[in-house]
């Protein structure tokens, strides 16, 4: 079986390859990847290489295949698995495997399991953990994307609060209290907006801050402040740039007392310094953006962490359980991870997306593995129509779905660029 994949040899050596496939073993399983969002993480093992913690020393003699937020169709079930997963079931993954204490991830640490493929195969310790998951949903990029929401979710789960005189942790956002997303107005941010608002417990107050006033415009525009007011939440966008003064105006905001919750979406020194200025009493700040500097640091008020209670958690991607809770409430409606994409693409934009996915800042890069298509913005497509009919066809879908890529786009764009998935046949 051959493969189409984008392989790691070193650093910023991506390769899009073809080359064979080994037959599976008894306890593997072959899958078609269909769509596989970039995450920032794959930009951070690409420009690390084998300095990268998951990526393998001798990445540059036995290269891996990268992209871990993948959804497809189970093509073949090796015999240890049968009855439990069955051939032609779609699939998501969640990457995060932890096995037997072990770093090793797909899309970081294997040769034949990533992402950014059109076959892969799935080796063992996927299934023992229970990590190869079901998805019965509409569209395989709310799949994909299934797995970025997790992230979100799991540090929505980590966040906890105390009461005076009590050692109990309780998790999670404080329920009616007040929330800010600090440089909130990107991808991630737009997802963890997305589950304030309509995943108890919510709060009472969400302020969203951003220096990018595109970003908060766009932001806006998907979450109008009078939704938020009909889901219980006084929302409020902010641009930090503009304030003389923006810890006090962001306190202020928040009453004076500050902020239940903070949490930091840029590995920004001045950010998180600005995150912990506005707790206030038992204040949790949550620092979700993970640097690529292993030195970086900010400045932290531990007077307030003494005599405030003011603590600091932080994650790095969530769990299978926080995976089966974004899948299912997208399924429901509940939340909408396409409020993350602007892109899409075939595998031959793979490459260049994910070495420049920091210098052309933008919302998920959504890659279709099966076809060949540059790297294009929703956005962009009604101005392409003149040169393209589908992208037409496409500016028509999304603009019904506020702008926003949907399940009926994915199924045009998957026909009418030619990929076989679309009449069944992987």
């Amino acid at each position: 079986m051959k493969t189409r994949a984008v392989r790691l040899y070193g650093k910023k050596d991506l390769r899009l390859e073809e080359f064979e496939l080994p037959g599976i073993k008894d306890d593997e399983i072959l899958v078609r990847v269909v769509s596989d969002s970039i995450c920032m993480s794959t930009y951070k093992a690409a420009s690390l290489g084998a300095e990268h913690k998951r990526v393998p020393k001798d990445v540059d003699r036995n290269p891996v295949i990268v992209g871990h937020e993948m959804a497809g169709v189970i093509v073949k079930v090796g015999a240890a698995w049968r009855g439990k997963y069955r051939e032609g079931a779609r699939f998501s993954i969640q990457p995060a495997l932890n096995y037997k204490g072990s770093m090793d991830s797909p899309g970081y640490s294997y040769p034949w399991c990533g992402g950014a493929a059109t076959y892969a195969i799935m080796p063992p310790e996927v299934m023992e953990l229970g990590c190869l998951l079901d998805y019965s949903g509409e569209g395989y990029f709310m799949a994909s994307l299934s797995e970025p929401m997790s992230c979100i979710i799991g540090a929505y789960h980590a966040s906890y609060h105390t009461e005076a005189g009590s050692y109990v942790h309780r998790m999670g956002i404080k329920a009616g209290g007040k929330l800010a997303i600090l440089a909130g107005a990107g991808p991630m941010g737009l997802g963890a907006i997305d589950y304030a608002l309509h995943v108890e417990p919510k709060p009472s107050l969400l302020v969203v801050s951003d220096v990018d006033p595109g970003r908060l415009e766009r932001a806006r525009a998907i979450f109008p402040e009078a939704e938020a007011r009909r889901c219980g939440v006084d929302l409020r966008f902010v641009n930090p740039s503009t304030m003389a003064d923006p810890v006090k105006a962001l306190r202020e905001l928040g009453g004076g007392e500050g902020f239940d919750d903070v949490f930091v979406y840029a590995p920004v020194g001045p950010v998180v310094s600005q995150g912990d200025a506005i707790l206030g009493r038992d204040g949790c700040l949550n620092f979700f953006a993970g640097p690529t500097d292993n030195a970086f640091s900010a400045m932290v008020n531990f007077y307030n962490v003494h005599y405030g209670a003011t603590h600091t958690v932080g994650t790095s991607g969530g769990n299978t359980q926080d995976m089966l809770e974004s899948l299912e409430l997208s399924s429901a409606g509940r939340i909408n991870p396409a409020v993350m994409v602007t892109h899409v693409g075939g595998l031959d934009a793979a490459v260049e997306a994910t070495l420049h996915l920091p210098d052309r800042p933008a919302g998920k890069k959504l890659i279709y593995t099966g076809i060949d298509l540059d790297l294009t913005a929703i956005a962009d497509f009604a101005s392409l129509a003149a040169k393209d009919e589908r992208f037409g066809v496409l500016g028509e879908i999304c603009g019904r779905a506020k702008g926003l890529w949907c399940a009926e786009a994915e199924a045009y764009l998957l026909k009418a660029w030619g990929d076989p998935i679309a009449e069944g046949k992987y």
